[in-house]
């Protein structure tokens, strides 16, 4: 691992910089996450408010990804990383800083874009220094210092926001970026960019931007007739953004990626299905435990880190395994699993005890291992060099817009069931039912995500 790649950077130094960056964003998310109720709470916030202060993060790093991707490729990645970082830390003090449920959400956003720039850039880096040999270990343990991140988050942060207050959580955020960028600076020599000097495809990325936030702003909207039209209006955006690409020269996203690498489609596919299916789960029981439940914060975060504790173990075992054996065989196993958690979840009501809830959990946590870092090998591995900023982005927006697509769902139910109100005793039964309807939801996705996974055919020669 100290090898040193071709511009004298250490593996060594750009896999801690990738593991510092890999735990630092769902860190944020996962102690966010236990933080809502309390922040719903101080703000005031109805239901459907209290779950854009998650959603709206997600959906400015989806709508960015691709594009920023695309211009690290084509400006240098560290550039792209080191901003990223910046704008990630600035937003976070923004974020503790913030007096109003309005003002929150438009700095998660904020934080959403400084996110977008890490997510396009750290795995495109890593994946550049280091060979195909090594990269899928490479891979495991960056992926698990994700999971390392969603581990501590909800422990980290119900401590803190049972002691400190949830503005704390933002404060830490700002000071573990602080660090990175003062590694980055000083440690991270050389760029990397592999298509400098192919045109950046602007209209593209506005389409693609735009079409993104009308389809996800109209899941809270909705049954209202105009939520309805905003996702006509952004389905025929994300058709045009498809036409527009195939008929570039430079696209910001190579339609054909698509079109004839069977492996990186349906690993792409393979990763929206299981983001979907997954992410909803950590912020509908982070509320279930805490309202329902009746716990403190910090133990519904004692509670909840059985998961990605399990992931972090599994992670790094995943990745090695993928570069002996076929990656969709370790992932569909994973897949499989994980909708075997998910089915689970679906039996929770008030009076559910919590062994049957930290098993459920435990599962999930063997499938989502098992599935993510051979599934990102697989990807990444699919692609030539210069195309690595922009599979890892196309990757992470699979990631981000499906764990966008696991909150609009909950944002649906929300309006649908709860409506604009606190959530309080008395619609506890309504938060029940929602819940539930979202996990059968994401069990069902997650059952058609096994075929995608094994559809993908073979990666090793």
């Amino acid at each position: 691992m100290e090898s040193k790649a071709a511009d004298g950077t250490t593996k060594r130094v750009v896999l801690i910089i990738a593991v510092m960056s890999s735990f630092l964003t769902p860190f944020t998310s996962s102690s966010v996450n236990i933080a809502l109720p309390s922040i719903g709470t101080q703000l005031s916030l109805n239901a459907v408010a209290l779950s854009w202060v998650a959603t709206a993060y997600l959906l400015a790093a989806a709508a960015f990804l691709i594009p920023f991707g695309r211009t690290a490729d084509i400006y240098g990645r560290k550039k792209i990383f080191r901003l990223g970082i910046i704008i990630d830390a600035v937003a976070s003090i923004l974020c503790a800083i913030s007096n109003s449920g309005e003002w929150l959400i438009v700095f998660r956003a904020l934080q959403g874009v400084g996110g977008a720039m890490i997510f396009g850039t750290g795995i495109a880096i890593l994946t550049s220094v280091f060979p195909a040999k090594e990269r899928g270990r490479a891979l495991g343990i960056s992926t698990a210092a994700v999971y390392t991140g969603l581990s501590a988050g909800p422990l980290v942060g119900g401590f803190l926001t049972g002691h400190f207050g949830w503005r704390s959580i933002f404060w830490l955020n700002a000071l573990l970026g602080l660090v990175i960028i003062v590694v980055v600076f000083w440690k991270l020599k050389g760029e990397w960019a592999e298509a400098k000097g192919e045109r950046f495809d602007y209209v593209g990325s506005i389409i693609y931007s735009l079409a993104l936030v009308a389809v996800f702003y109209a899941f809270s909207v909705l049954p209202a007739l105009w939520g309805i039209w905003l996702i006509i209006i952004g389905v025929i955006g994300l058709a045009a953004f498809v036409w527009w690409e195939t008929r570039q020269k430079q696209p910001v996203l190579n339609i054909s990626f698509f079109r004839n690498n069977t492996v990186f489609a349906f690993s792409n596919l393979a990763a929206l299905i299981n983001y979907s299916a997954t992410f909803a789960v950590a912020f509908l029981l982070s509320l279930y435990l805490q309202y329902v439940k009746g716990f403190s914060p910090e133990h519904a975060g004692l509670i909840l880190i059985a998961q990605p504790v399990i992931m972090v173990i599994c992670s790094p075992i995943a990745g090695s395994l993928s570069d002996r054996i076929e990656p969709r065989i370790v992932a569909s196993i994973g897949m499989a699993l994980t909708t075997a958690g998910l089915v689970m979840l679906t039996f929770l009501s008030n009076v559910t005890s919590l062994q049957f809830i930290l098993i459920s959990l435990v599962i999930l946590g063997l499938g989502f291992g098992f599935f993510s870092s051979p599934n990102t090998n697989a990807v990444m591995g699919s692609v030539e060099r210069k195309f690595y900023g922009v599979a890892s982005g196309t990757l992470g927006t699979m990631r981000l817009t499906g764990q966008a697509l696991s909150m609009g769902m909950v944002l649906l139910l929300f309006a649908l069931y709860i409506g604009r109100v606190q959530i309080t005793p008395e619609y506890y039964p309504l938060f029940l039912k929602s819940m539930k309807i979202a996990f059968s939801i994401s069990a069902a996705l997650c059952f058609a995500g096994i075929f995608a996974s094994i559809a993908r055919g073979r990666t090793h020669r």
